[in-house]
């Protein structure tokens, strides 16, 4: 079956690459490319039926609202997403009609890249074994949001397993004499955003014990490394009904 399927932020760096990405995909057909003056009845009229949402936070509901009352899975890399927003993202997706492939679907990754989801799965895998822990995330200074969905992803992740391994919350001795100079608190986690331009998408996490420390590191260097987690996205989704956060959940890991 070929999958119809379209981008939304078509526009954009990301959207862009995505274009190319599902144009040259085996089995996949490029239906509509929405860029920022697009009507979104574009994808209703092109019968789409995954769409690929890389556009902004502060459109991105609007977009999978329409998505989902109309019956198309989505596979979103925009983040700014918070607990409000995935129960009313949740409450869309069981009201929405089902699909010729079943009910709709939608991927929300805070990250495509496969070595960053690998990088959150190992930071977790270690998070047990280590005393202290930081994420540090660097971006390019055009990036909307701080920190990044990837590094609050990477640190709840964190968390949750160190609670898992009843390890106590860490905690903080210093004095904080300008706020933020400890970075955010994300679940106990000290979360770090740096902006440069020149930068795409870059991040440490950071262990401490007594007597020696391990560093995870992962670096994105062209917007194409995104394009195999989105492509993996789209074919998944259709299969996989309801939310499911974090691309992690298609890999065999």
């Amino acid at each position: 079956m070929t999958l119809r399927v379209a981008v939304i932020g078509a526009t954009g760096r990301i959207g862009s690459e995505a274009v190319k990405a599902v144009r040259a995909a085996e089995g996949m057909e490029l239906v509509a490319a929405l860029g920022r003056d697009s009507e979104l009845g574009e994808l209703t009229e092109a019968g789409a039926q995954v769409a690929v949402e890389l556009t902004h936070p502060d459109s991105v509901m609007r977009n999978l609202e329409f998505c989902t009352a109309n019956g198309i899975h989505s596979v979103v890399g925009t983040t700014g997403w918070n607990p409000e927003r995935l129960e009313l993202l949740q409450g869309w997706l069981k009201a929405a009609p089902s699909t010729p492939t079943g009910p709709v679907g939608c991927l929300i990754a805070p990250n495509f890249s496969i070595g960053a989801v690998l990088t959150m799965q190992f930071a977790q895998q270690a998070a047990k074994y280590f005393e202290s822990v930081e994420v540090v995330e660097l971006h390019h200074d055009r990036k909307a949001d701080a920190p990044s969905g990837t590094a609050t992803r990477t640190a709840q992740l964190i968390a949750a397993a160190r609670d898992a391994a009843g390890r106590p919350r860490q905690q903080d001795p210093t004095t904080h004499e300008l706020p933020g100079a400890r970075g955010a608190d994300v679940d106990g986690v000290p979360v770090h955003a740096v902006r440069l331009r020149g930068l795409l998408a870059h991040q440490e996490v950071l262990f401490g014990d007594t007597g020696e420390t391990l560093t995870i590191r992962h670096d994105s260097l062209h917007h194409s490394c995104f394009m195999p987690g989105i492509l993996l996205g789209v074919r998944k989704v259709v299969q996989t009904p309801g939310l499911t956060f974090g691309l992690e959940h298609f890999l065999d890991l």
